[in-house]
């Protein structure tokens, strides 16, 4: 496989110099870099600015309803345990509408990857506020600005079991290219979010990349803990560590389940395809 084969002929849509495109080419990169066969990928997506990627990847998958790639993506596994799935959100569609997908993904680990595209702003409905949104991010649906604490996502991956958490910083390529791999090719539940900004809404949050500095791969959860805690979501302040803050190996779904097991060894879905 080559990127050549990845494209599509669909026309982009995303705003010029979004870094969705950058995000693009990074997932490019990572799924040919990673050695998985074509036909055995498979994408879900929900709805949102990031979910466009489904027209432009050239791969089989399901555009599905918003807040529930994961499930989605969790079904397809069910159904092909040798297929590897990469499900798209936004912060919105995974940490709002989502989150209860996304509390027990680390418990079920099934081997998947969910790539979220965190700009702090549900972008393509006009720039509410998510659940990432800073304190007093002031928009239309809020004009009196957000009074709660933002959600910190890495914190609660690390809550839920998750045995690959990453971060990444969009327009960072090559970097979260290596990230994208790493997950791919890692046996259970991947985690990768990826800091991205909007050119459009809650602008004002954007442009950390001062902050943003890499670290080695870790396997240790009391540093993964020291890690999550360095940036709050909420200000420019503080450190935002990029790279594999934590990595456990752990028995995946497949491992567990004898019936999805025997599928994996015959290397077949339930259909015998």
């Amino acid at each position: 496989m080559n990127k050549q084969n990845l494209n599509t002929k669909e026309v982009n849509t995303w705003c010029p110099g979004c870094p969705n495109h950058f995000i693009l080419e990074s997932v490019k990169q990572a799924l040919v870099n990673s050695g998985v066969k074509q036909e055995n990928i498979a994408i879900t997506t929900d709805i949102g600015c990031n979910s466009k990627i489904y027209d432009y990847l050239n791969v089989s998958g399901i555009y599905g309803l918003h807040g529930r790639s994961l499930p989605t993506g969790f079904g397809i596994t069910l159904g092909n345990p040798n297929l590897k799935v990469l499900s798209f959100v936004g912060d919105g569609g995974i940490y709002n509408e989502g989150v209860s997908h996304l509390v027990h993904a680390g418990r079920y680990n099934t081997d998947m990857v969910l790539i979220v595209h965190d700009n702090q702003a549900f972008s393509l409905t006009t720039g509410q506020p998510t659940a990432t949104s800073q304190i007093g991010y002031k928009s239309k649906a809020e004009p009196l600005g957000v009074f709660d604490s933002p959600l910190n996502p890495i914190k609660l991956a690390l809550a839920t079991g998750m045995g690959f958490i990453a971060r990444a910083n969009a327009r960072d390529i090559k970097h979260t290219a290596e990230v994208l791999e790493k997950a791919i090719k890692h046996k259970g539940f991947s985690f990768v979010e990826i800091i991205q900004d909007c050119l459009i809404f809650n602008k004002e949050i954007n442009n950390k990349d001062k902050l943003m500095y890499k670290i080695e791969d870790n396997k240790d959860k009391k540093q993964a803990e020291k890690l999550a805690d360095e940036w709050d979501y909420n200000s420019k302040n503080g450190k935002i560590p990029l790279g594999i803050l934590y990595q456990e190996q752990k028995s995946t779904l497949a491992d567990k389940w004898p019936q999805l097991n025997e599928l994996m060894k015959k290397k077949v879905g339930w259909k015998g395809k």
